[in-house]
C-alpha cells in the first residue's frame, strides 16, 4: 500500500497541489482522475520521486520515501515500474532490447536469466512474436504493451501508469485496460493509473481519486461514481460521456 499525507506543491508561487491525502491499495487498480490542469500528473510525479513535494509525506508500505535515507529511497525506486504516456521506448532498440534495459541497469542476472525474464514478460503481454521488431514497426497499442512488459520486468511491487489509453482507439484501449487489471491482480501490485478516460474508470476503477483545482474532492469506485452528489465530478463524467458519444458517430 502507498500512503500520501497532505502533499503540497507549487510552481513559481502557483499552488498545483493543495494538500492531498489518500491511500493506494495493493492488488487494486487505483485511479487518479480529473480534468486538465487539476494536478494529476504532478501528484504522480511526486509519488514516484520525479518531483519533490513542498510539504507532506509519501510512504511505501510504511517506508517513508520523502524523508528516508538515500539508500532507502534507492531500494524503493528499484521496486517501482512506470509506463509513461508516450511509451518512452528507445527508437534505436528492438522490442526485447527495450524490455531488457531495466535489467541491464539494475539487476545482477546472467544474460540467459535476463533473456528468460524478458521472454516471459513479452509472452504475458502477448508480444512474444514481436521481440525482434523495432518500435517503428509496431502499432501504438503494441508500444503500450511493450511499455507494460518493461514496467514489470523487475517484478515491480508498485506500478505507475500515466494516461495508458492516450491516442488509442476504443477497442485497443479496452485491451490495455484489461491487461493492466489482469497484471495488477496476478502480480498483486499496487497500481496507480492517471487517466481522464471514463471507459477506463468504469472498467478498472477499483479505487478512484478525483482531483479538482489541486484538491481531492471525491473518492470512491466505479460502482459509486455514477451516484455522486459532487457537481464538479458530475460535470466531468457528463463531458466525458458526451465526448465518447461524439467520437462514436
Amino acid at each position: 500500500m502507498i500512503e500520501i499525507q497532505d502533499i503540497k506543491k507549487a510552481f513559481e508561487g502557483k499552488e498545483v497541489l493543495k494538500g492531498i491525502s489518500g491511500t493506494f491499495e495493493k492488488g487494486k487498480t487505483n485511479l487518479i482522475i480529473g480534468g486538465s490542469g487539476t494536478g494529476k500528473s504532478v501528484l504522480l510525479k511526486c509519488i514516484v520521486g520525479l518531483i519533490v513535494p513542498d510539504a507532506g509525506e509519501i510512504l511505501f508500505d510504511k517506508r517513508n520515501f520523502t524523508s528516508g535515507s538515500s539508500d532507502d529511497k534507492r531500494d524503493i525506486r528499484l521496486e517501482i515500474g512506470m509506463l509513461f504516456q508516450g511509451g518512452a521506448l528507445f527508437d534505436s532498440k528492438t522490442v526485447e532490447e527495450n524490455v531488457v534495459f531495466p535489467l541491464d541497469m539494475m539487476s545482477t542476472m546472467s544474460k540467459s536469466e535476463k533473456n528468460d525474464r524478458v521472454q516471459d514478460c513479452l509472452k504475458r503481454v502477448g508480444l512474444e512474436q514481436a521481440s525482434k521488431k523495432m518500435p517503428s514497426e509496431i502499432s501504438g497499442g503494441m508500444k503500450k504493451r511493450v511499455g507494460i512488459a518493461r514496467a514489470i520486468v523487475l517484478n515491480s511491487k508498485y506500478l505507475f501508469i500515466d494516461e495508458p489509453n492516450s491516442g488509442l482507439d476504443p477497442i485497443t484501449s479496452i485491451t490495455i485496460d484489461n491487461l493492466i487489471k489482469e497484471i495488477t491482480q496476478e502480480y498483486q501490485t499496487t497500481t496507480v493509473v492517471v487517466t481522464h478516460d471514463m471507459n477506463s474508470v468504469m472498467e478498472i476503477g477499483d479505487k478512484i481519486m478525483f482531483l479538482y483545482k489541486g484538491l481531492k474532492i471525491w473518492e470512491g469506485n466505479n460502482e459509486t461514481i455514477m451516484h455522486t452528489d459532487v457537481q464538479e465530478l458530475k460535470d466531468f463524467v457528463f463531458c466525458n460521456k458526451l465526448l465518447r458519444e461524439m467520437q462514436s458517430k
